[in-house]
């Protein structure tokens, strides 16, 4: 009799062993987002995953972190994603023009500069575009840029325009990135005499700013816009993290590398 009652007891407690265990991996359920954004955010998106995967275990956030045109194409093909972040309002365009965005909730998050850094040292003493201008135009600097499909390279030729700079004259003067931080790499590591990335980027990488573009060089601000897809799969979840990067605790983080609200 007592061994049967053990037995019974073992069992009871080995079912409510198993309960607790399916009950304690329901609760670890993770709804997944999965958001595309241009390379020039990828410290301070990365900081804020942290931030709002602590205060919510429901959630766990994937990146995408490359060019905003190359983030565009891999949209247009289909690819997986919630939200997107361009570092430029022509990507963001596109996608709307096409009907993948859900237009409602687009709005311009962040602004940045355009901005001329330098390598360590600053060996070649640049100080301005307009002193890069004419560097450019006599052949005696090495200056890396972004690819014409990357934001910051589009930006980059309307600089050019600007100055009157032809890019195909100078060429063997110029090296390429596919996106801003290959740029950013190429001056941090002194592989040519200076660069022209984001000011955001810029700080991140402890590399000095000796310029920024105005609005005239540029053709206007630089703008991040950002919208939900029209196709998420976890919209809800998406745009409650999209609220997030409204507020101010991401707010903060933005503007502690340089960024500055632009809603």
């Amino acid at each position: 009799m007592k061994k049967t009652i053990v037995m019974v007891l073992v069992c009871l407690l080995a079912l409510t062993g198993l309960f607790a265990q399916s009950t304690s991996e329901k609760k670890v359920e993770k709804s997944e987002i999965i958001v595309f954004a241009a390379a020039s955010m990828t410290e301070t998106m990365t900081q804020l995953k942290e931030m709002y995967e602590s205060a919510h275990p429901e959630v766990v956030i994937t990146y995408n972190f490359d060019s905003s045109g190359t983030l565009k194409t891999q949209i247009e093909q289909g690819a997986d994603c919630d939200m997107f972040i361009s570092a430029a309002a022509k990507q963001m365009n596109a996608l709307s023009d096409a009907g993948l965005i859900d237009k409602e909730t687009r709005v311009n998050l962040l602004e940045n500069k355009t901005a001329l850094a330098v390598p360590e040292g600053n060996p070649k003493g640049i100080k301005s575009f307009d002193q890069l201008a004419d560097l450019l135009k006599n052949g005696s600097v090495f200056l890396a840029i972004g690819n014409s499909d990357v934001p910051v390279g589009q930006y980059t030729q309307k600089i050019f325009a600007y100055y009157g700079i032809d890019e195909k004259a100078i060429q063997s003067k110029l090296t390429y990135g596919s996106n801003v931080k290959e740029v950013t790499t190429q001056v941090k590591n002194a592989s040519t005499d200076c660069g022209i990335i984001y000011a955001t980027d810029a700080f991140s990488a402890g590399l000095a700013v000796v310029d920024t573009a105005t609005e005239a060089m540029t053709g206007g601000r630089v703008i991040y816009p950002a919208a939900i897809l029209a196709n998420a799969k976890n919209a809800e979840a998406a745009k409650a993290f999209f609220e997030y990067l409204k507020g101010a605790e991401a707010t903060k983080v933005f503007e502690s590398v340089g960024f500055a609200s632009a809603l």
